[in-house]
């Protein structure tokens, strides 16, 4: 696999061309956020309606897919990746090329929104609050998660992560994006989505056979601790 070489430029879009055979690949690069999808699916509640829509922002190559499949939404994901999105057709995903600060969707289009592993990679992060938060009708769901803005996030997602082999590629986070709760709890709140955060985790025995079969998934379960990864639930309610 070729990545973009000379000076390192983090959180380059680009890299997720050169990554796209990970997707999907059993024991690749992206096994983690496999896990995390399959964990931010477990958020969403079946469809009240018919016709019911889960805009999936920043969907990558449509892992959340398999987990909703059957929950009874028409499932669209928007990215900036056009060979990503081609993966994520592939799921089942009606793909939309798009940017999270600026979606080419209606207000109050969704009856459900998941920004998976969005906000540590977006440059403006009001903007991309706002945008999620709008799409959302009233009563709409958010369902999230993204990476804390702590030193212990900063050293296990970057500079533990990519010296790990099989890990995060070099470059893949900047970590002057990452988040604290805090924050992410007061912009959803300045439109209208109160939103709840608890910590999530790799669970230990999945990443211990990740580290030495590199074919494992790893599950991904509640903590106590939001320092480091955490998923956030909210409801709009005006």
């Amino acid at each position: 696999m070729e990545i973009h070489r000379g000076a390192l430029v983090r959180n380059d879009v680009r890299q997720y061309d050169d990554l796209a055979g990970e997707w999907w690949r059993p024991g690749g690069v992206f096994t983690m956020l496999r896990g995390i999808a399959a964990a931010r699916a477990r958020l969403v509640p079946r469809a009240a309606r018919p016709g019911a829509v889960l805009v999936d922002v920043g969907c990558g190559g449509g892992l959340l897919a398999p987990h909703v499949a059957d929950k009874g939404y028409r499932h669209v994901g928007v990215d900036l990746v056009a060979s990503a999105l081609g993966q994520a057709a592939a799921h089942g995903v009606t793909p939309v090329r798009g940017d999270a600060t600026r979606l080419p969707l209606a207000d109050g289009c969704a009856d459900v929104v998941s920004a998976g592993e969005l906000f540590e990679h977006v440059r403006d992060l009001r903007a991309a609050v706002a945008e999620v938060c709008r799409i959302l009708r009233p009563g709409g769901i958010l369902v999230l998660d993204t990476l804390n803005d702590t030193a212990l996030c900063r050293l296990l997602a970057v500079t533990v992560a990519e010296r790990l082999p099989g890990g995060a590629p070099a470059g893949l986070h900047d970590p002057r994006l990452f988040v604290h709760p805090r924050v992410l709890i007061g912009e959803c709140a300045r439109h209208g989505v109160v939103l709840r955060v608890r910590g999530i985790r790799p669970a230990f025995a999945g990443t211990l056979r990740w580290l030495v079969t590199r074919r494992a998934e790893i599950p991904v379960v509640p903590t106590w601790s939001t320092a480091v990864l955490y998923q956030g639930f909210g409801v709009k309610v005006r």
